[in-house]
């Protein structure tokens, strides 16, 4: 197990990712938009399984890699800090867009896939989840137990935010103040990610 420091930490370094702009948080904001709460809700059942198929082997693997590789952790943690720095870039350079109605809804197996690809779930197990939840049952629950307990409402927040754009109640939202703004936390962000790399 780990301590409660450590659970605090754990924890809102989860909620900082989970809560930023992505391929999975634009496609419940989406699902939101086309199909209400109601029926895009069940969606974050599928984000849940897509993560935690890819946290799972993902954090397997480095810890059997680093049992031969002991640099890889740090190696890890400098990846994905270079990956956040990029994505805060991004977001700051390029406007939240959603896809447009007139696509097809969007599924559980949609989702679970992008999911399943989405390149966070590598900085989960690689850089924010501790190693002893990949190499005991018990943390292991503990981690996946709060990144359960955190991802279903953000996932909902996210479907909602697609469905009020839907609504048009929230014309007074700029898109591009919103992802600056999360550009700014994702910068401050991988600037930790690399501090905690080198100590």
């Amino acid at each position: 197990m780990f301590s409660f420091s450590d659970a605090l930490l754990l924890a809102f370094g989860i909620m900082v990712v989970l809560i930023m702009p992505g391929p999975t948080n634009t496609l419940l904001a989406a699902a939101g938009l086309r199909q209400g709460v109601r029926r895009a809700a069940r969606l974050t059942a599928a984000e849940l399984a897509g993560y935690t198929v890819a946290i799972t082997v993902w954090g397997v693997f480095l810890v059997q890699a680093s049992r031969q590789l002991p640099w890889l952790p740090a190696a890890t943690r400098v990846v994905c800090g270079v990956y956040v720095a990029w994505l805060a870039v991004n977001m700051w350079r390029s406007a939240v867009a959603l896809p447009t109605a007139d696509r097809r809804e969007i599924g559980m197996k949609t989702l679970f896939v992008a999911t399943m690809l989405n390149p966070k779930a590598a900085l989960f197990a690689g850089t924010l989840f501790p190693a002893v939840a990949f190499a005991t049952l018990p943390a292991y629950l503990a981690a996946m137990g709060i990144f359960t307990v955190l991802l279903l409402p953000i996932g909902l927040l996210w479907i909602a935010f697609g469905a009020q754009l839907g609504s048009g109640r929230v014309t007074w939202l700029n898109p591009a103040h919103v992802q600056r703004g999360a550009s700014v936390v994702l910068g401050a962000f991988s600037a930790t990610l690399a501090w905690a790399a080198f100590h």
